[in-house]
């Protein structure tokens, strides 16, 4: 056809060569065609036949730039409006070319000179939403697009750029609801599927992103941004093996892109595939060595494969490139308390909080961080914790909220755990008991799961309950809605301000009882949970209630205490306590088996003068490689403990973890956090415990223990008393000889391994607390 027409031209330009619409239509029939260059010479020549041939200008511009003449194509247009000004379209077109150009200033007023003198142009309304978009004006772009979309309602492109603008000014249920209506108007809209699924991956809603992304790609699988952020939902839904797949499509068709071999090294260190994921971010670096989130990953994975020293190095580039990387500052912080620099922890999570007051994991980990260090007092930790329901907790009214409860205090009650850690971690491998003996009749059980990671002992623990939710990707008000639509009666927080809390679910008061347990014996400080569950070892001042039960009031809170915090369970592994390495050698092997985060100087002080006061001894530490090894080394060389009688061990799977007890003596318990569960499973290997208590609950724990096994003599309350009791006991093999014989039958007829015992002390405290919230209602 255009040949055709072409021909027609051509002969009309031989029949009259001064014809200049002639050589102006010819030109658009050239530029229909692509070529550009003869379209280009034939505008000319209509030019030079007819110099204010304002068409000829307008469309020598439109070629100029699509051949990438950007500043030729400005001029032809601006000739064009000088020869008509109220050319709408001309400056619509100069508009596009500014943007091109990157000046949006005079982007947006060509736009606007366009859409004076044609106020229904709403491609116009649409660019100029483009233009405002590009500056980061997004209110003015939200306003363009919507001018678009109500002059031509079936705008579908409108509606997308709409989604995009809503989407980045923070409102994404917005952008979901203008994506879908370009959807509806153009099905076949590849775009608009991929910024529907950021939308819906920015509200965590990662399946449906998933789907969106999915659908994107059947229509355009020539697209490598959706293959990536495809990847990106698949693995953060922790389907690592489809999300490395999506990451290859994607560098398969851009092999420089940085971003996609980011996540495939994440999707790789997800498979355990530690090697080549860091070859995957090392590739990504060599493409931008200046990306912070590259070295954040590569710190990640080194972390991972506990290479605490790298991971340092990789988290401390991220910040060099960017200093307010939040989740780099929190990732920092824990290594170094991993690595027991636990002041330089809380140092680096107050950098966090000074350039954002109110980020929730930087303020708990504080609050968590500081019952390791020796250097805080209970009026420092209470003031973290003041911040944190000022600044961290969701307002809830000042009155209680009304709940449908049935107030009858006899009835069976609805009690909802929530946890990250319904898994092979020590608050699950406490709480199995609970469950396997919580009476079904009385108590119907709902968990609320924190992660996506499961395991033998996520099975285990759902076989008690039919009412299992994964939350981690519900939101805070969302889960509390949950929480109430389930009409929950006592809701107990089982993390405290440990990694996963959803506290500031608890600061809403879902429930008309809220309780804190099993995570670690400490206040949450949260004002909204009223009630706490700890023993009558770790806690002082308790009396009876008008149950027969001991309570502690303190403020706000009601701390209920049974005989003992913790009911262990070894977890099905069958390993015999065997007898005492020093029958066998001419060493005390002592040993601490605790995460290294709980060592500390004034730690490792007495430690050295218990290794001073006994001969030939040594001394073993569960320490992950890196220089705080070697730290601790000289340390104790400074202290006249030769090199040699220290060793360290690596963390390693629970059977061999447990073997490591046929090596020691005696166990030092560390100090002013105490072992907890780590102290459960010596003592259940058969090696007796020293421990030095303290005033907080924490630094308790071993007297609850030892007290519950009847050997109260192994609990110091000095300094002095654990170097002595320490150097008594291991000058007494016979005393240790009979302790491993006998330690874990002490526990299997202890309340530290009764499970019917510790649930019904539970049961009791949930059905006193439900009684006195009926009776309060009454009023």
């Amino acid at each position: 056809m255009h040949e055709t027409g072409q021909e027609l031209l051509q002969r009309a330009i031989a029949l009259n060569p001064e014809d200049a619409a002639a050589y102006s239509n010819l030109g658009n029939s050239l530029a229909a065609q692509g070529r550009t260059d003869e379209a280009i010479a034939a505008y000319d020549h209509a030019i030079l036949l007819k110099p204010d041939y304002t068409e000829a200008h307008y469309n020598r511009g439109n070629a100029l730039r699509s051949q990438g003449k950007l500043e030729e194509a400005l001029a032809a247009f601006c000739k064009a409006i000088v020869l008509k000004p109220e050319y709408a379209e001309a400056y619509y077109n100069m508009g596009i070319t500014m943007m091109e150009c990157g000046k949006l200033d005079q982007a947006i007023n060509a736009y606007a000179c366009a859409i004076r003198y044609k106020p229904d142009f709403a491609e116009a309304h649409n660019n100029l939403g483009n233009a405002e978009a590009r500056r980061g004006h997004f209110e003015s772009a939200v306003a363009a697009y919507r001018r678009a979309i109500q002059i031509r309602p079936n705008y579908a492109e409108a509606f997308n750029n709409l989604g995009t603008a809503l989407s980045k000014a923070g409102q994404s249920a917005e952008a979901i609801t203008a994506y879908l209506n370009a959807i509806s108007l153009k099905p076949q809209f590849p775009e608009a599927y991929h910024n529907l699924g950021m939308a819906l991956a920015e509200q965590r809603r990662l399946e449906e992103a998933t789907q969106a992304y999915r659908r994107a790609l059947e229509l355009n699988s020539n697209a490598p941004q959706p293959w990536n952020n495809l990847g990106t939902t698949l693995i953060e839904q922790g389907l690592f093996t489809e999300g490395a797949t999506a990451c290859n499509h994607a560098l398969a068709l851009d092999p420089d892109f940085a971003d996609a071999q980011s996540n495939l090294g994440v999707a790789l260190a997800g498979l355990n595939r530690f090697a080549e994921a860091i070859a995957a971010f090392r590739s990504a670096l060599q493409l931008q060595p200046d990306n912070a989130t590259v070295h954040f990953n590569l710190g990640n994975v080194f972390r991972d494969q506990r290479n605490l020293d790298q991971a340092v190095d990789e988290y401390q580039r991220a910040l060099t490139l960017e200093p307010m990387f939040m989740e780099a500052i929190t990732n920092l912080g824990n290594v170094f308390r991993d690595c027991g620099k636990v002041n330089e922890a809380l140092a680096i999570y107050r950098r966090g909080l000074s350039s954002n007051s109110s980020v929730t994991h930087l303020r708990s980990n504080i609050i968590y961080t500081s019952l390791f260090s020796p250097d805080w007092n209970e009026e420092q930790i209470r003031e973290e914790q003041r911040l944190w329901n000022t600044q961290i907790a969701i307002p809830s009214p000042s009155t209680e909220p009304a709940y449908e409860a049935n107030r009858d205090p006899s009835r069976r009650l609805r009690v909802a755990y929530v946890s990250p850690d319904f898994r092979g971690h020590v608050v699950g491998q406490n709480l199995l008991p609970l469950f396997r003996h919580h009476d079904p009749e009385r108590f119907e059980i709902f968990c609320y799961s924190n992660s996506k990671m499961t395991d033998g002992m996520t099975a285990r623990l759902r076989d008690h309950t039919s009412n299992w939710y994964n939350i981690a990707d519900t939101g805070d008000e969302d889960l509390s809605s949950m929480i109430r639509g389930n009409n929950v009666d006592i809701l107990v927080d089982l993390t405290q301000h440990m990694r996963g809390n959803r506290l500031r679910t608890f600061s809403q008061r879902p429930a008309p009882i809220q309780v804190s347990f099993a995570g670690y014996p400490e206040s949450t400080g949260v004002r909204a949970i009223n009630y706490r569950i700890s023993d009558k070892w770790l806690e002082q001042g308790a009396a009876p209630n008008s149950d027969g039960l001991l309570v502690k009031t303190a403020d706000y809170e009601h701390v209920y205490l049974i005989d003992s915090f913790w009911c262990y369970d070894p977890c099905g592994i069958e390993l015999e306590a065997n007898g005492s390495s020093a029958v066998n050698t001419n060493w005390i092997t002592f040993g601490s088996l605790n995460n290294f985060c709980k060592v500390n100087e004034p730690l490792l002080k007495l430690w050295a003068r218990v290794l001073t006061a006994v001969n030939n001894s040594r001394l073993i530490i569960l320490a992950h490689e890196g220089s705080h090894r070697q730290r601790t080394s000289e340390f104790f060389t400074q202290e006249g403990v030769e090199p040699e009688r220290i060793e360290f061990v690596t963390q390693r799977p629970r059977k061999e973890y447990l073997e490591l007890y046929h090596r020691l003596d005696i166990v030092l318990d560390t100090f002013p956090y105490n072992g907890h569960t780590t102290s459960l499973d010596a003592l259940w290997m058969g090696v007796p415990v020293v421990s030095l208590c303290g005033e907080r609950p924490v630094s308790r724990a071993g007297l609850s223990q030892l007290n519950n096994l009847g050997l109260p003599e192994l609990v110091a309350f000095t300094e002095d008393q654990y170097v002595e009791i320490a150097t008594k006991l291991a000058n007494d093999i016979p005393r240790l000889r009979e302790l491993r014989a006998t330690l874990r039958q002490r526990m299997e007829k202890s309340v530290l391994m009764d499970g019917p015992h510790f649930a019904r002390q539970i049961e009791a405290c949930y059905r006193s607390m439900w009684w006195q919230w009926c009776e309060s209602q009454k009023a």
